[in-house]
């Protein structure tokens, strides 16, 4: 599910994302998911927030419902990131949403990094938009 010989991209730490800069450095079809997937961050009352991380090196997009992170989002060569942790307790509740298998799959045998297990979705196209938003919308009734 992950390309591990991509890099990531926006690695500048004096030119912070936008609209118009992710325009000139995706594909067509990534930016056209990334706008959908801003969309959707909107409609289900989600803000981000793009920061520049000096351990990493690079930007991220922290996906947040008031003071709760809800995802961390990375732009890569031909794809974007998103990053989910769940607990024990929430982890679950992953495997009853309507999402694909390969998703659910995947975030089984994942590997808990300390008491957090990482959910991670990848997208390159509009259609994984809607697994994004059932995911989050889960992530956010989680205490």
């Amino acid at each position: 599910m992950e390309d591990t010989k991509s890099n990531l991209i926006l690695t500048n730490p004096d030119q912070e994302p936008n609209d118009k800069l992710l325009q000139k450095i995706l594909s067509e079809q990534l930016y056209q998911a990334y706008m959908e997937l801003q969309n959707t961050v909107h409609e289900i009352g989600l803000v981000y927030e793009w920061r520049f991380y000096r351990d990493g090196k690079s930007w991220l997009c922290k996906i947040a419902n008031k003071k709760k992170t809800v995802a961390w989002l990375s732009i890569w060569e031909g794809f974007i990131k998103i990053g989910f942790y769940f607990t024990e307790k929430t982890r679950n509740g992953i495997t009853d949403l309507n999402i694909d298998d390969e998703i659910k799959s995947s975030f089984a045998k994942a590997v808990p990094i300390g008491k957090l297990i990482p959910l991670v979705l990848v997208i390159d196209s509009n259609d994984k938009i809607k697994d994004f938003r059932k995911i989050a919308e889960y992530k956010m009734i989680q205490k």
